[in-house]
This record gives C-alpha cells, sequence and structure tokens, in this order.
C-alpha cells in the first residue's frame, strides 16, 4: 500500500517537473538548449556539491558558512522527497525566465564569452583530476587558484550581466557569486574534489553554448 502511494506521488512528481519543462520550452531557443536530463543533473550534481561543501565547512567548525552553502543549495531544491524540492525550484527559476527575459533582448556576446571561460575552467578541472596524489592536488590548487578565480570574477560578471533583473535567477547568481568571492566556495570545491565542480560546468556550459547557437539561429 505505502509503496504504491510512493510510486505514484513520484510519478506524480515527475509529471509536475515535466510540465515546467513544457512551460519553459515555449520559448523556442530555450527548449533547443535544455532537455530533462540536462536540467535535472545540473540540479542534482549542483545541490550534491554545495551540501558537501556545507558538511566540509561543518567539520571545520564554520557553522556559519555551512549554513551560508545550505541556504544557496536549497535554492536548487535536490532531488528531496519524490522530487519534489527539484521541481518546486525548476518551477520559480522558469518562471522568472519566462516573465523577465528573451532572448532577442538578452546580451548574447556575453554568454559567448562565459562559454569561453567555461572551457578554460574545464582545461584547468581536467589537469587537476588526472593528480593521484593529496600532495600533488594541494600543490596545483595553490599554483592555480588565483587564476581560477579571475574566470569565476569574469564569468560572473558576464552571466550578471545577461540576468540582470530582479528575481530568483539573479538571486541565486548573486548568492553564488559572494560565496566563490568572498566565502571561498570554490576553494572548497577544488579541496572535495573536482569531478563534481567540472561535471556542473559542462553542463552549463553545454545549455548556454546550444541556447546561443539557437538564438543565432533565430535571427537568420
Amino acid at each position: 500500500m505505502i509503496s504504491t502511494a510512493v510510486r505514484a506521488m513520484a510519478a506524480a512528481s515527475r509529471f509536475i517537473f515535466f510540465i515546467v519543462l513544457l512551460l519553459i520550452s515555449s520559448c523556442s531557443s530555450l527548449a533547443q538548449s535544455i532537455s530533462y536530463s540536462q536540467l535535472k543533473n545540473l540540479y542534482s550534481l549542483s545541490h550534491t556539491l554545495l551540501i558537501r561543501v556545507a558538511n566540509l565547512r561543518a567539520s571545520r567548525g564554520d557553522i556559519d558558512g555551512a549554513n551560508r552553502v545550505k541556504s544557496v543549495a536549497n535554492k536548487f531544491g535536490g532531488t528531496g522527497v519524490f522530487g519534489i524540492g527539484l521541481w518546486r525550484s525548476a518551477l520559480s527559476l522558469g518562471w522568472d525566465y519566462l516573465r523577465n527575459y528573451s532572448w532577442r533582448d538578452m546580451p548574447l556576446s556575453e554568454l559567448l564569452g562565459s562559454v569561453s571561460e567555461m572551457n578554460e575552467l574545464l582545461r584547468s578541472l581536467s589537469e587537476l583530476t588526472r593528480l593521484e596524489s593529496e600532495m600533488e592536488k594541494a600543490a596545483w590548487i595553490g599554483r592555480n587558484y588565483a587564476s581560477l578565480l579571475r574566470l569565476s570574477k569574469s564569468f560572473f560578471r558576464r552571466i550578471l550581466k545577461v540576468f540582470s533583473r530582479s528575481g530568483p535567477l539573479k538571486e541565486t547568481l548573486e548568492m553564488l557569486q559572494r560565496e566563490v568571492m568572498e566565502g571561498e566556495l570554490l576553494r572548497d570545491c577544488l579541496e572535495l574534489g573536482s569531478k563534481d565542480l567540472k561535471g556542473v560546468i559542462q553542463i552549463l556550459k553545454d545549455i548556454i553554448f546550444q541556447y546561443y547557437s539557437s538564438s543565432q539561429n533565430s535571427e537568420l
């Protein structure tokens, strides 16, 4: 009986999330740049990575820092029970996009610039993943952290020019920006290992590049 109810709730949550995706997909350019699996993986990886950072900070005794990262993680909802947090967050961000943004008035050059910066980040993270010893990884982070932070700063500057209107999208990006620039979120992610961070950046880069490409095609 309980298992039947669980399956029914899970199916309902997936259906609602699918409706959210269809709503977002009413914008043709965005529809060509996003899929259910991409969005779900982006949310899930982001939430998992942020919770890992929160646990790392808590283990150091940095409770305030852990709570700040948990607040950001809540913006992504996670999968939660029956995936409810995921579709609720997607609905909030998706509705904000539909209400406030259109590819016609977006600074697409900033999107393309952000793709270039993410490619640089991915190349660096690939180098980090090839290292085996913790000593080598720590030394690599020490040598490269400043340049990675500069790339991240430039990325957020660009992406906040794209999503510049008040709402959940801008709020979430600004929270992430503060944690990266002031709270050393990037360093914590690197310390935990670059696999999840690399996955988040790769999915985000794919979505942005596909969005840029389809927007360019729409202008022809």
